[in-house]
């Protein structure tokens, strides 16, 4: 992740551009999961897209929430390396018994 950090960072930069305040890219996250949730809703769920709805793929999907959960990272210095980590590792050693 650190690799994508830079990337994005690296282009505001260029930019001149700013990150967006945190209640902006909330917002923008909230956004981008509705759009991911509206896909999986019409794929497995029971409310189909409307002809003139534009068809989404799952992959730009989650790009677009892992781009904007890397912009809420980079203005928090948050190594979403280490992030990640913590996660797997939590999930790991709180589930190793309960599938049993």
């Amino acid at each position: 992740m650190k690799k994508y950090q830079k990337q994005v960072d690296d282009w505001f930069q260029k930019q001149g551009w700013q990150y967006w305040d945190p209640l902006e890219i909330l917002a923008r996250l909230t956004e981008e999961v509705g759009e991911f949730a509206r896909l999986i809703n019409d794929r497995f769920g029971a409310k189909d897209k409307k002809p003139e709805e534009t068809k989404q793929k799952a992959e730009e999907e989650i790009g677009d929430i892992i781009f904007t959960i890397i912009c809420f990272a980079n203005t928090h210095d948050i190594d979403l390396d280490q992030a990640i980590q913590a996660s797997i590792d939590k999930v790991i050693e709180r589930d190793a018994d309960r599938f049993d």
